[in-house]
């Protein structure tokens, strides 16, 4: 009696991303985090509307700030610092926790397919499920706020480009290491929250070599290189006091990304989930 074909871990993955995706972006962690990236959207409409009142533009040290500048200043701080690791802790945590707590991962592991192939699904899934969270609300603030000011929409769109590479830099990122620890730990959504606004916003603070330990470190230091040349360029860099060169911070981003999203399929693999009763 011939044994059944096993797929590929390829074919296995797209299996399990197909089946991953829909019920993901239906989720009530999409509507809570669709309220996350509404907040940068909020404020480009006050801004706007602010514009339309008459009020005077924003200024820094006496010099307008353009539109440019001021959306590249949102995708930093808001974006790249708040929304996309927010983003990855609770949807990258939860792809194999969920599926533990609902008791629901033996029937994915009972499927003739490689086992770690349901975690290389999931991520994917995660992938295409945040930047469908986040890119509308990106367009939307871009729309918004590069307008203001006199600032040119079809001149800035390289600078979009680039911030839209950061973004996903980001999401790759910090999606890999919560993936991990969503397979690795009982309790991962409180431990990615405490790496996130405890580990990072400390070791960003201390000098010496700490904050070389963290992803947001890499991802700043490319800030300078997608801002527009602005005013307000050189008070960012001044806020980021190291900036490591760009091929570095690309290849340690590389290395992080491999790194935890192999421990997290090999880990996946090979352990045993026991349910609880």
């Amino acid at each position: 009696m011939s044994q059944p074909v096993v797929p590929s871990f390829l074919s296995s993955s797209l299996r399990v991303f197909d089946l991953s995706l829909a019920r993901m972006l239906w989720s009530r962690s999409t509507i809570f985090m669709a309220l996350v990236v509404g907040l940068p959207v909020l404020i480009a409409l006050i801004v706007r509307g602010l514009e339309g009142l008459g009020m005077a533009n924003a200024r820094v040290e006496g010099v307008t700030i353009s539109g440019p500048a001021l959306f590249g200043t949102m995708i930093w701080l808001m974006f790249l610092r708040f929304i996309v690791p927010v983003l990855a802790v609770f949807y990258a945590t939860s792809l194999i926790a969920d599926e533990v707590e609902d008791k629901t991962i033996t029937y994915l592991f009972t499927r003739p397919i490689p086992r770690g192939a349901v975690m290389a699904g999931k991520y994917l899934a995660y992938l295409v499920c945040t930047v469908m969270v986040v890119l509308p609300s990106v367009m939307i603030v871009y729309f918004l706020i590069v307008p203001y000011g006199g600032g040119s929409i079809a001149a800035s769109f390289p600078d979009l480009v680039k911030d839209l590479a950061l973004l996903a830099l980001g999401l790759v990122a910090y999606g890999a290491l919560f993936a991990w620890v969503g397979a690795r730990f009982k309790r991962p959504l409180l431990t990615g929250l405490v790496f996130i606004f405890g580990w990072e916003q400390a070791a960003l603070v201390f000098p010496g070599y700490l904050k070389r330990f963290t992803i947001a470190y890499y991802l700043q230091a490319l800030v300078p290189h997608a801002m527009p040349s602005d005013n307000l360029l050189g008070l960012l860099q001044g806020m980021v006091r190291e900036t490591p060169p760009l091929l570095s911070c690309l290849v340690w981003l590389a290395v992080i990304t491999g790194t935890f999203l192999w421990l997290a399929i090999r880990l996946v693999g090979r352990r045993e989930y026991v349910l609880e009763q």
